[in-house]
């Protein structure tokens, strides 16, 4: 992980929104949709997509698609890449 990167997923994650979005992903392995996620933390699904679109353009997350439903769920590598950047052991 190059410097820019590391300052695009530590910006997209210092939004308390899109911190508790990440946390609960963290913790549900199978992931979670837009509709969950936007009940869980009491916001409107657009907003709810708008803030998953900035995590996933700073690599904190990834969607996948099941006919309609898009489910969201933690990237371990971004967040591991991360992890050994600010540790200096790349």
């Amino acid at each position: 992980m190059d410097k820019l990167a590391a300052i695009q997923l530590m910006s997209a994650l210092a939004q308390p929104t899109r911190m508790e979005v990440f946390l609960a992903l963290r913790d549900r392995a199978d992931g979670m949709s837009v509709g969950e996620l936007a009940k869980l933390v009491d916001t409107p699904p657009n907003t709810m997509s708008s803030h998953l679109s900035i995590l996933g353009r700073a690599g904190a997350v990834v969607a996948s698609r099941s006919g309609r439903v898009v489910t969201y769920s933690v990237d371990p590598e971004a967040v591991a890449a991360l992890g050994s950047f600010l540790s200096g052991k790349m």
